[in-house]
């Protein structure tokens, strides 16, 4: 795994379930969790904005029911 400058959430107290963020550079963002650091996906600031937007708004709501 290449090195980037991640970022714990503020709101991962826990150790083992934080939420890191690394922003390379303008275009691209990086999210992974702590139980597996090798797994990371990469978005856009634009895609991440509307997912955020979205999961606010309930917009995502449904997708939790069973």
């Amino acid at each position: 795994m290449s090195t980037h400058d991640w970022r714990k959430s503020s709101y991962s107290a826990e150790a083992n379930a934080c939420l890191y963020v690394s922003a390379p550079d303008s275009a691209t963002i990086r999210l992974r969790e702590s139980d597996e650091p090798d797994t990371i996906l990469t978005t856009t600031p634009t895609a991440l904005a509307a997912l955020i937007r979205s999961t606010k708004a309930g917009r995502l709501d449904h997708l939790g029911m069973a």
